[in-house]
């Protein structure tokens, strides 16, 4: 080979090296990725050959302990080119970088395949929360759960799967949801459901919300309604009683609408209804015994077993005591013992009687107070028509007004009796069914009508009283004895026009003429009328008393007085 060849085979070779090496430096550009083997490990550096022309430097301080020490020669690591070489002309390497963008690689092409990522809550900020994903992403409140979260400071170091929603990868920003992943597997879950969904059926749920009025249960994807009334045969306060969100539940399907989407649920269908043997279980009569559940003013309710409750009345739970309100002798929790007064299965009905299990006193009341039988008690109450009179205990009797006095209007019971005071009295009638005995005490005295009346209080005789009442039609007034008489309007003597309150007043003293005493209706009929005619006719027989004779025969009077002889007649006969 001659001089000329040989220098033009190296400079072929010179050229062939330096485009290799321009092709190698061009795949090396700063800011690119590739993959080395590490050759050298120390305490401050590892040293990695990428196939350069010298090698790369790593500091050890982008190592962990345990990955510096699980380090070995020949490992291969992807890193990320910072410079060409530094002064020693080692390039200058870059574990982090490398790692971030390959995490960033690996999150695009999860956002590209729809894939599922795994994060970690790392704190709470402004309208959602930051979460670890490799790199920091926000998580949007209301892709939290698909229903709102009152604590998100309780998710605060939690991992959950999540879904990117959106990447910018040059701006550094990740968006992810998690409510997306939820609604995918709520929909998957309803679809299975769904198709398998029928009534009558036995379906597993979890208690996802309750209300006033009911539970409402999950049953995988889909939620149906547990009614309160469908939880259980018996009382049911609030649903809160028997169940707590969170709770596995077995339901039956009762009804499932297909159109509406809407699922009702039940828990007392189970079991068979127990008021189809309540009749046989409980007849009429029969004792039972039970537990207080509910107080009303009008009773209590006493559960006799799950779901069967009767109602004992305000009405039936003494004999002796006067019940104003259940909770004076019962309260809720009490065992108590009744008796069945009466079954609706129909309406879901049981009539109860605490009485009816004691010795009922008014059994004895028409032997132990026959009729005319002379009582004494105490005054235990005053009303406008009468007062109560305490016999013994859960026995009381009504002295009614009409019954108090013969002869005196009485107005109000207090005008004679006082509460707590002793009395005597006789017993009149008894109402056993009505549980009522009336008493009188006008009949411990003979009734004045019979004689004394009639003989005090005769026509044509006049008698001085008071006036008590003033009416359209009359005057009321009241006579000695506490006897009361009736002036009518057309014996006060007043003109047609006059008014009554204008001449006469509560308490005024009048003097009236008995026209009518009438025993049998227990009347006396007054007149002012007659009183001031028979006081002018006296007036009228007195002054004719005084004045002499009425001559019918001459229409004048004629005066017993001496004779004088006529001046001009001479006549003797002639008066002055």
């Amino acid at each position: 080979m001659n001089m000329a060849s040989k220098q033009t085979d190296e400079q072929l070779d010179r050229g062939a090296l330096a485009a290799l090496y321009e092709e190698t430096f061009r795949n090396f550009e700063e800011g690119s990725i590739i993959e080395g083997g590490v050759v050298a490990i120390s305490k401050d550096k590892v040293v990695v050959d990428i196939g350069y022309k010298s090698e790369g430097i790593i500091p050890a301080d982008q190592f962990s302990g345990e990955e510096l020490q699980a380090l070995k020669i020949s490992d291969r690591l992807q890193v990320y080119i910072e410079e060409r070489e530094d002064a020693d002309g080692n390039l200058i390497l870059s574990k982090e970088k490398a790692d971030k963008m390959k995490v960033w690689e690996d999150l695009e092409k999860s956002y590209k395949d729809e894939k599922v990522v795994e994060g970690r809550i790392l704190s709470r900020i402004k309208g959602g929360m930051m979460v670890d994903i490799g790199v920091k992403a926000f998580l949007p409140g209301s892709q939290i759960d698909l229903h709102p979260v009152r604590d998100l400071d309780g998710l605060v170091g939690k991992s959950f799967p999540l879904k990117i929603i959106k990447i910018n990868h040059r701006r550094g920003n990740v968006v992810v949801s998690r409510r997306v992943l939820l609604e995918e597997s709520r929909d998957r879950k309803r679809q299975t459901t769904l198709s398998s969904l029928k009534e009558g059926q036995l379906s597993q749920g979890t208690v996802k919300n309750i209300t006033d009025y009911g539970a409402f249960i999950d049953l995988g994807g889909i939620d149906g309604l547990l009614h309160i009334t469908d939880m259980s045969w018996g009382r049911v306060g609030h649903p809160s009683e028997m169940f707590v969100i969170g709770d596995k539940v077995e339901v039956m399907v009762l009804k499932y609408d297909r159109e509406s989407g809407r699922i009702s649920l039940g828990v007392k269908q189970k079991s068979s209804d127990p008021w189809t043997s309540v009749a046989t279980k409980y007849p009429v009569g029969s004792r039972v015994r039970g537990r207080v559940v509910s107080l009303t003013d009008y009773g209590a309710f006493i559960e006799l077993e799950p779901g069967v409750e009767g109602l004992v009345h305000v009405s039936e739970m003494s004999w002796t005591h006067e019940v104003r309100h259940p909770s004076r002798l019962v309260s809720v929790g009490d065992q108590i013992e009744a008796a069945v007064l009466n079954v609706d299965a129909n309406s879901r009905k049981i009539s109860l009687g605490m009485k009816q299990t004691a010795p009922n006193p008014w059994d004895m009341v028409e032997t132990k107070y026959p009729s005319g039988t002379r009582i004494e008690g105490k005054v235990k109450s005053l009303t406008d028509f009468g007062a109560f009179i305490g016999l013994e205990e859960g026995i009381d009797g009504l002295i009614h007004i009409s019954d108090m006095s013969w002869a005196r209007h009485i107005k109000h019971p207090s005008e004679l009796f006082k509460k707590g005071q002793k009395i005597e009295a006789v017993v009149l009638r008894i109402d056993k069914d009505k549980e009522r005995l009336s008493l009188g005490y006008k009949q411990l005295t003979r009734d004045p009508w019979e004689e004394e009346i009639p003989q005090r209080y005769k026509v044509g005789t006049t008698a001085p009283g008071k006036v008590t009442k003033i009416t359209d039609f009359g005057v009321f007034v009241e006579l000695e004895g506490g006897v009361e008489g009736l002036i009518h309007i057309s014996e006060t003597g007043l003109e047609p026009q006059a008014r009554l309150e204008d001449k006469f007043k509560i308490n005024d003293t009048v003097s009236a003429k008995i026209i009518k005493t009438d025993r049998e209706e227990r009347k006396i009929a007054l007149s002012l009328r007659e009183q001031q005619l028979d006081a002018e006719r006296k007036q009228v027989d007195e002054f004719h008393a005084t004045q002499g004779a009425v001559d019918q025969s001459l229409g004048r009077t004629a005066q017993k007085t001496k004779k004088r002889p006529d001046a001009e007649s001479g006549d003797p006969d002639v008066t002055s």
